[in-house]
């Protein structure tokens, strides 16, 4: 650990062991340097492999996140031409990658940064949560991320056992942050906020009936192409899949809620009969149980990995408590949730 509060400099870098890379994400790095106005950068105090000329850039082998709480400065990598970066603005690097920052000379700037690997970021990244098209996130001056950083650097610096797998959640935890704060920037730079919730209001009034999308566009005076990506990036749904769910949620609150028979309640949603209302309900449940087998396959793969350390005794025991709580889980799901109850009442409807 080096830390000089005269320069306002305080970083950590990590070892790294065989335990902590089967975790599947692990902290190289994570620092906080203040670097006043005509200050050289970087500063020498870093490691070679992380050390840098801001005019010829460099390539890490890791992901980084580097985070600017004041000034302001200038990037630019191999995907992205040479933009300024000012206080609230979070720049994301890849590896393999070439990349160079710098602070101006007569604003410099405080930065903090952590340094991060393993197939867990790998498959966020391959998911395009993160991408090299979009380096530079409008974060805005956040408290919370901020202590974020601030509790990682003291959990380095206390180095004490797990501190990897700690550290690895903390950095899920800014990911997480950042994905959602920066889309809704970009969202309350425009009006695309009030639009989107707008249409999820006419949706909801509008549940026991029929929604068509393009015409909801037309009433919102913006094109369909364009309102059905930007709904699907704001709610996660796509316009006609996102109205489905609001029938299934209405469906299952009346079939648990309500006396109401399954013909009424089909009835009232707008379906064309109890036949189709039947068979878009359990379309959707046995999509439910598809996402639930699937998670259980992760689970279990996740055991097997960090199972290869443990002892066989210990192994056949958690395994053994594995199968169990798997088998009284799906018995929860299928007896007790609203989908089950509100299906069973499906299979018998009383008409």
């Amino acid at each position: 650990m080096i830390e000089d509060n005269s320069l306002g400099l305080e970083f950590k870098y990590l070892i790294v062991n065989d335990m902590d890379r089967k975790f599947g994400l692990w902290v190289n790095t994570v620092g906080y340097q203040s670097i006043p106005p005509d200050s050289p950068y970087p500063l020498k105090e870093h490691p070679s492999g992380y050390f840098f000329n801001a005019e010829k850039g460099r390539v890490l082998r890791e992901y980084q996140l580097v985070y600017i709480t004041k000034g302001r400065g200038l990037f630019s990598s191999d995907s992205t031409s040479e933009k300024q970066v000012c206080k609230g603005r979070l720049m994301v690097l890849f590896p393999g990658q070439w990349h160079t920052y710098r602070p101006l000379r007569q604003t410099g700037w405080t930065e903090y940064y952590i340094g991060f690997e393993g197939p867990m970021i790998d498959a966020i990244v391959d998911d395009a949560f993160l991408s090299q098209e979009q380096q530079i996130l409008e974060i805005g001056l956040n408290e919370e991320l901020v202590s974020l950083f601030s509790r990682a650097l003291a959990v380095a610096e206390a180095d004490k056992i797990s501190a990897q797998q700690y550290l690895s959640g903390i950095v899920l935890h800014m990911i997480g942050m950042i994905l959602s704060v920066s889309k809704n920037k970009v969202f309350e730079m425009s009006d695309v906020d009030q639009k989107i919730e707008q249409a999820k209001i006419i949706m909801n009034e509008n549940v026991s009936g029929n929604v068509d999308p393009e015409e909801l566009a037309m009433r919102l005076n913006i094109s369909y192409s364009w309102f059905r990506r930007v709904f699907k990036e704001y709610t996660g749904y796509a316009p006609a899949k996102y109205f489905q769910e609001l029938k299934l949620r209405k469906a299952k609150q009346m079939l648990v809620g309500t006396s109401q028979s399954v013909k009424e309640i089909s009835f009232f949603l707008g379906f064309q009969s109890t036949e189709y209302f039947f068979s878009f309900f359990k379309k959707i449940t046995a999509e439910i149980q598809r996402s639930l087998r699937h998670f259980f396959i992760l689970y279990s793969q996740m055991f097997f990995t960090v199972a290869i350390s443990m002892s066989s005794s210990l192994r056949i025991s958690v395994f053994s408590r594995l199968v169990t709580s798997a088998s009284a889980v799906s018995r929860l799901v299928r007896t007790l949730t609203p989908v089950s109850i509100a299906f069973r009442r499906i299979t018998k409807p009383s008409f």
